[in-house]
């Protein structure tokens, strides 16, 4: 089941950041690096995010979470975790249906790591392509894709 979650209410900002922490230790691991920027985030810095976050649950538990901002009819997936004990269970890929079905966008846009390759593998999967590499001041290369509609 995939709900909106409050991340004002401290409790569910816990939440987010745990399943946020699990999954970007794994990425960090794959890109193969200590200083991986999403890792400093802190609960604080969730609660006082102006973005909406949903999550998928399962059994009660929060096993994955997306991070959006919307703009007009721009969409930026900002974040989209799984906690490792969810991997290859399709939930990352009905949290992106669940975006690209719920929101009324013209765009939606999201960068990931060029190495990670099961990030990139989904949304190529659901039509995104790629616009853009490059490589900012923490020194690990990035690629952004985009998703763009005709309405």
């Amino acid at each position: 089941m995939i709900t909106k979650l409050e991340n004002m209410n401290k409790d569910v900002a816990d939440k987010i950041y745990t399943v946020f922490q699990n999954s970007y230790q794994v990425e960090a691991q794959l890109i193969g690096t200590l200083n991986f920027p999403p890792l400093s985030r802190g609960v604080k810095d969730i609660e006082n995010s102006i973005n909406e976050f949903y999550g998928f649950i399962v059994d009660g538990c929060l096993a994955a979470v997306v991070e959006i901002a919307v703009e007009n009819k721009h969409l930026e997936i900002n974040s989209l975790t799984v906690d490792p004990k969810y991997f290859r269970k399709g939930i990352a890929s009905k949290l992106m249906r669940f975006i690209l079905d719920g929101f009324d966008a013209t765009k939606i846009t999201v960068e990931t790591a060029v190495v990670n390759e099961p990030a990139i593998i989904l949304y190529k999967k659901h039509g995104f392509v790629e616009f853009k590499r490059w490589t900012p001041s923490h020194g690990i290369e990035k690629i952004a894709m985009r998703k763009q509609f005709d309405n």
